[in-house]
């Protein structure tokens, strides 16, 4: 077993292969650039180690790990061009850099592209993980459409903001395993407990991002603290305040996340106070606790020796340290 690191870095090399000059430029141009603009590498580091957990060599699975790279930064593409982004991990989004229609373009043959990379394996193996990911792409998608769609609700509950972030950003990571797990033949019980962890673990993962936005430290969280504060966004901290608060500081809430401001400290300020007043940072902090023990329960389903699963729970321990 190799470590994340060296994942990354044999995954790196492997893109730097792919990102190669192709015709037309106005084409694929684009879709290096946002290949090449960095990132954990989460979800590719995943399929490589899912793979060797099983006892298959992680250079089969550089394929599937690449296929789902692909399709995640089709997808930022596409979710910049809706949300018009002008920055994506600090340079400009690709419809900035070009236009509107070369993003849209250029994402749908990332789509292609991300498919095409099955076509390297077997046909039983092809088949399995084509499956999984049309049943995942389109999960990215109605996730996707929630959010969308929860921006003009003002009733949106817990239960449908955690499914939302299931399947915008859970349903890969579970995928981004599982695929790992295709390639290495491993038992169909055991691709599904791999999934379930992923899943699970890509929710307790989301949950910490949205308490970070509003706790973290602007040192090491890596963005804008209060940046979901500011976009009005009704996150699980938001949702759980407006349920554990009295009716008239309810709407006081509500009323502060119906509003822009030029200087937005002061709203950060009193959108966190009512967050700890209320009950709803401690009690996003425990559901965070919760999904994270959920993804470490399954650990034990997994027909693979103590030393893998304790592998997994470490890499699931060091997702999880990020501090406020």
């Amino acid at each position: 077993m190799l470590s994340t690191k060296q994942y990354q870095e044999f995954f790196v090399d492997y893109l730097k292969e792919f990102t190669t000059l192709k015709e037309p430029e106005n084409l694929y141009n684009p879709v290096n650039y946002i290949l090449e603009l960095g990132g954990k590498r989460l979800r590719p580091v995943l399929t490589l180690l899912s793979a060797e957990i099983f006892n298959t060599d992680y250079k089969k699975a550089l394929d599937a790990a690449l296929s789902i790279e692909v399709f995640h930064n089709f997808s930022l593409v596409h979710d910049d061009i809706m949300d018009d982004a002008p920055l994506r991990r600090g340079k400009q989004t690709v419809h900035e850099k070009w236009d509107t229609n070369t993003g849209i373009l250029s994402g749908d043959a990332m789509l292609i592209m991300a498919y095409q990379l099955f076509e390297k394996y077997n046909p039983n193996t092809f088949q399995a993980l084509a499956k999984l990911f049309s049943k995942t792409a389109l999960e990215v998608c109605e996730g996707q459409q929630y959010d969308i769609d929860f921006e003009t609700r003002d009733d949106v509950i817990i239960d449908e903001y955690l499914k939302m972030i299931e399947y915008k950003t859970a349903v890969l990571v579970g995928a981004a395993m599982k695929m790992g797990a295709i390639v290495a033949n491993a038992s169909v019980e055991d691709q599904n407990n791999i999934y379930e962890f992923g899943r699970l673990l890509g929710i307790a993962f989301q949950l910490q991002d949205d308490y970070l936005d509003a706790f973290g430290n602007p040192e090491t969280f890596g963005k804008q603290v209060g940046g979901d504060i500011i976009e009005n966004k009704k996150t699980v901290l938001y949702l759980k305040a407006i349920a554990f608060l009295e009716p008239s500081e309810s709407k006081q809430l509500q009323q502060l996340f119906s509003i822009s401001l030029e200087d937005n400290s002061d709203k950060i300020n009193t959108a966190k106070q009512f967050f700890v007043e209320s009950g709803a940072a401690d009690a996003t902090k425990n559901e965070i606790e919760v999904y994270t023990n959920k993804a470490f329960f399954v650990l034990d389903k997994l027909s693979v020796s103590e030393e893998k699963k304790t592998i997994l729970r470490e890499f699931g321990k060091s997702l999880m340290i990020r501090k406020a």
